[in-house]
């Protein structure tokens, strides 16, 4: 069992900006991976939360409300209630996605309070850019232009490429994305930061002991960003969506977007523990340093400045209040067909379409066996239809036959296990529990120890049956129960079935002596490649 089984884990997901639904390259990013990790914590006995919460006051919000016609506002309501339906269909282990109201505000606003109160924000004069024919301040997805890192195509805030933010009037040939042809100038203005740079110390602290757990692109980023002047976090800017700052220095101003993202899931922590009964008056309790909670993020790679170093600073501004993150895992991007996901030409695949389709262990199958963990990796149709046949459901299906064929389900009768059985169930155990654990989390290993055990254990029961005795049988479905119990944060279908049959789950089981015969649910198969729709089409969001 896990060292820190009595602390208290929360995991947290990227907060999704609800500009349309979840397609599955944010699933096999982030989501599922967070979804598993904290499925085997609760296996191993922890306490979890597992949350996220809509990221409405995104400018990518608005860009998209104005490219379909609809208010951002409608936009947000029916986007959020999408996600939230594919949280549900994928079977993510989330108590729900909190409502973005009044609470939801309170909380951020108390969060910045506390900072400003506190002499954390420093006014600076900034020239942003500034498109002259609406009058309008350009910054993150309002603008889009050059990278002055890498030089290939950026938003503003941060490069989606090379992972380096560009604040402020730093992009390069910027240009206004609502309105292409105004001219766009740069204009002064005074905002409120929270200069990252008087963290240093603090930061090269925590990396120094969290940096080499990274996955190495990640690491790469986090190191180049320390080996030059950190930038200043924009906590207000001049916008009209978003939440409005309260601070007597930026009248008129909102607080920067991407700012809002540590108290967003501080409140959806708290919402998700009321649902589960849990209810406490701070909404910040179980990010309290005091409340020795375990911090684990799941994001992309082009959230690794903001996940990773912005919302750390945060954190760490106000002093030992709050506990740190133990672990940034992150992914690389997720293409399909060999080429990048992309709404504006209709090149994606819907989670709930292919859902609708595939069920949805087998979904989370593929999806984890093809996680873009440390490079960019491909979704393809035809792929997971072949791959799941040949590597799961096939040897999968020939297992449970042979499996029923040496030990009834219907008998009551215990079967004698061996020593070396025990020995080889337990060993499956720990297997998985190197994929699992968060030093050395892969959904990729996972998925790949999953089909090569399945495989073991199918050709074992081929050669056993006709001859096997009590003791053989008994391994066999020892190693099952393991197997089982060790995949169930990966297939929730095969494993909720399993366990309303009455087969122990645990991971930390006792591995008996004698086991009584039971049933392994069989995996539903795919039709072939060539008939299988999966869902590509859908409307623009």
């Amino acid at each position: 069992m896990s060292e820190h089984v009595r602390r208290r884990a929360v995991v947290v997901a990227a907060t999704p900006t609800p500009n349309g639904d979840l397609h599955i390259g944010h699933m096999a990013g982030p989501y599922l991976a967070g979804d598993v990790y904290s499925r085997y914590l609760a296996a191993d006995g922890r306490d979890v939360i597992y949350t996220t919460c809509t990221d409405d006051s995104q400018t990518y919000v608005t860009t998209t409300a104005r490219r379909l016609g609809v208010p951002p506002g409608e936009l947000c309501a029916t986007s959020a209630a999408q996600i939230e339906r594919t949280i549900s269909a994928m079977g993510l282990s989330m108590r729900g996605l909190p409502p973005v109201d009044d609470r939801y505000r309170e909380a951020v606003l108390a969060f910045f309070t506390r900072l400003h109160e506190t002499d954390r924000l420093r006014e600076r004069t900034v020239r942003l850019p500034y498109a002259e024919k609406t009058g309008q301040y350009l910054y993150d997805g309002l603008m889009a232009g050059g990278c002055p890192v890498c030089l290939a195509g950026s938003s503003g805030g941060v490069c989606e490429g090379c992972g380096h933010p560009n604040n402020a009037d730093e992009l390069l040939g910027a240009r206004s994305v609502l309105d292409p042809d105004s001219p766009v100038t740069t204009r002064e203005v005074t905002i409120l930061v929270l200069p990252m740079e008087e963290y240093r110390e603090r930061l090269t602290a925590y990396f120094a002991e969290r940096l080499p757990r990274w996955r190495p692109h990640a690491a790469q980023l986090v190191r180049e960003l320390l080996a030059r002047p950190l930038p200043e976090i924009p906590v207000t800017v001049p916008g009209d969506w978003g939440v409005a700052a309260p601070f007597p220095e930026t009248p008129g101003q909102i607080l920067y977007p991407w700012v809002e993202a540590m108290p967003a899931v501080m409140y959806s922590t708290w919402w998700s523990a009321a649902q589960g009964g849990e209810t406490t008056e701070q909404v910040d309790a179980l990010w309290r340093a005091e409340s020795g909670t375990e911090l684990v993020y799941f994001h992309g790679f082009d959230n690794v400045y903001h996940w990773g170093l912005l919302d750390l600073v945060m954190l760490m501004a106000h002093g030992d209040r709050y506990v740190l993150p133990q672990a940034n895992i992150s992914n690389e991007f997720y293409d399909l067909e060999g080429e990048k996901f992309s709404t504006s030409r209709d090149h994606l695949i819907w989670t709930a379409d292919l859902l609708d389709e595939v069920p949805r262990d087998l979904v989370r199958f593929y999806l984890a066996l093809t996680a873009p963990e440390f490079q960019r990796t491909n979704f393809s149709t035809a792929a997971l239809t072949e791959v799941t046949a040949r590597r799961l459901t096939g040897p999968w299906n020939l297992l449970a036959d042979a499996l029923d064929a040496l030990a009834p389900p219907g008998s009551a009768t215990p079967l004698p296990t061996t020593a070396t059985g025990r020995a080889r169930a337990a060993g499956i155990v720990e297997r998985f529990r190197l994929t699992y654990e968060v030093e050395s989390f892969s959904l990729g290993r996972t998925a790949e120890h999953l089909a090569v055990t399945v495989g073991r254990l199918a050709a074992t029961a081929q050669e056993t049956s006709g001859g096997a005795d009590g003791h053989l049988a008994g391994d066999l479905l020892l190693q099952v129960r393991a197997l089982l119990a060790c995949a169930a944060p990966l297939l929730v279908d095969t494993a909720a079935e399993a366990a309303a049959a009455g087969v122990e789950l645990a991971l930390d089981a006792v591995q008996p002596e004698k086991i009584t015969p039971f049933a392994l649910p069989r995996l539903p198969r795919l039709p072939r490649a060539d008939q299988a729709g999966a869902g590509r089409t859908e409307v623009a969001a």
